[in-house]
């Protein structure tokens, strides 16, 4: 998500009354675009841009590592899908892009990008070995006119990856199946539900809140003896983004094994005061990436990659092709539950 020129990208008419006379409504105001070269986010309405600038593809191929960790078992297919239901990131194209020329560069696996939830059934997932969420929002699987439609896409991806295929996600792709209820009063903190408990449950997590783009974030290396984390230094590192948070109850160290989480004793004061008191979670626990099993298969998942500018770190690209790889089965990682105690 990114607010800064999101209210003025969708505006809404409404019409009054007065008595018992009813006022004609309001003009509606144009629909506002974000203009070109615009970087963020902005509600639905305008079209979603599947394309990313020559610009920054070439910032990011400059990145790529050399090579892969792992050499690949056999060769490997990932489906790239970048459907955006409500809030739509302008770097999911460049992220798509980012897990092609990763294949394409190291031999790791080879990519097919698409925008259409029909993409992901039973009978088109035979062929792939992992699934990259590109910053996907709200019911981004689901036909809201076909109801057996999205219940066979759902459980579609929820058996791709039981029964041993993978799933990687980055960014918004925490910020799916959700919704926050207003408390009873003012005060009251709003209750944060997960709308489809199960992908809840396989991304480790449901979004809550972010600090906004740019804010400086200190990344603690939580295990840096994992084959996904040798890229960065032992002793953390910064990275200016939007951080995603997750809400008290959708994570959990004792579910997924934390690779990197925010150095939040680190934080300033200023930016902490900027996290809803009613919302705040009480274990000062933010994680950022981690793996985790789920059936016979397995889930790797990074919070950063909102702004374009962050694909264009190499250790942050090197740090997503080792969580695909590992996601696809060739990169052996110790995927084992953290425990609060290790943070």
């Amino acid at each position: 998500m990114a607010f800064g020129l999101c209210a003025a990208f969708a505006a809404v008419a409404l019409v009054g009354q007065v008595g018992f006379a009813q006022q004609a409504a309001a003009p509606e105001k144009p629909l506002v675009c974000p203009p070109e070269g615009f970087s963020g986010g902005f509600t639905k309405g305008c079209p979603q841009r599947q394309f990313a600038y020559p610009s920054d593809i070439a910032a990011m191929m400059a990145a790529l590592p050399d090579k892969a960790p792992a050499t690949p078992q056999k060769v490997r297919r990932v489906l790239v899908l970048g459907r955006a239901v409500t809030w739509v990131h302008t770097s999911i194209p460049l992220a798509a892009k980012m897990v092609e020329y990763l294949g394409d560069k190291t031999g790791a696996w080879m990519t097919t990008i698409t925008y259409d939830a029909a993409d992901i059934n039973p009978e088109n997932l035979k062929q792939y070995d992992a699934v990259f969420l590109a910053s996907t929002t709200g019911e981004f699987l689901d036909d809201p006119k076909d109801k057996p439609v999205t219940d066979i896409r759902r459980k579609a991806l929820l058996d791709f990856v039981k029964q041993g295929k993978g799933i990687a996600g980055i960014h918004a792709a925490t910020d799916c199946y959700h919704k926050t209820t207003r408390g009873a009063t003012p005060e009251a903190a709003p209750i944060l539900t997960g709308t489809w408990p199960e992908f809840n449950e396989v991304m480790g997590g449901f979004f809550k809140f972010h600090w906004v783009y740019p804010t400086l974030i200190t990344v603690k290396i939580d295990d840096p003896k994992s084959p996904l984390t040798s890229m960065f230094p032992a002793r953390g590192y910064e990275i200016v983004d939007e951080t995603y948070t997750f809400a008290q109850d959708s994570y959990s160290r004792s579910k997924v094994h934390v690779l990197t989480s925010v150095n939040y004793a680190k934080m300033s004061a200023e930016d902490k005061a900027k996290e809803p008191a009613n919302t705040k979670r009480t274990d000062g626990d933010y994680a950022l990436s981690y793996i985790q099993r789920v059936g016979q298969g397995r889930v790797f998942y990074e919070a950063h990659g909102h702004d374009e500018k962050v694909y264009f770190s190499r250790p942050f690209v090197a740090h997503m092709l080792a969580g695909i790889q590992y996601a696809l089965g060739d990169l052996p990682a110790d995927d084992s539950p953290s425990t609060p105690a290790s943070h």
